[in-house]
């Protein structure tokens, strides 16, 4: 099943850093048996409010356009393979509004692992 990820949460992808992720598959299996297998990935700092809107697409995977046109990405959560980059703390800031109520803006930092789209050809 082709899902895209919702038009409405694409805006976290604009201060998205690509980073390559060490994977913790078994020696000797898999493609990448070679050494230590890699995986291409995005690092996001997000809100928590941000957070809690992009849970529920945990552990599926979605197509990107724009930018990440021809990608997929899964965001990482529970996977034991990728424990290390579970969700995290990713600080806060705390500041006045101009009302001169104080807030405060949680992050979480989140992964989520970036793969190329093979689309299908049909014969002509």
């Amino acid at each position: 099943m082709r899902r895209a990820w919702p038009q409405e949460l694409k805006s976290i992808f604009d201060d998205a850093e690509e980073v390559m992720l060490d994977s913790h598959e078994p020696e000797g299996k898999g493609p990448a048996a070679q050494g230590k297998p890699q995986r291409a990935a995005l690092r996001l700092r997000v809100t928590q409010e941000d957070y809690q809107r992009i849970w529920p697409l945990a552990e599926a995977r979605y197509r990107l356009d724009g930018k990440y046109a021809g990608k997929a990405v899964t965001l990482i959560v529970n996977n034991p393979h990728y424990a290390a980059w579970h969700p995290a703390d990713g600080g806060s800031v705390e500041a006045v509004a101009d009302s001169g109520v104080p807030y405060k803006i949680t992050y979480i930092v989140v992964y989520l692992l970036l793969d190329d789209v093979r689309e299908e050809v049909t014969a002509g």
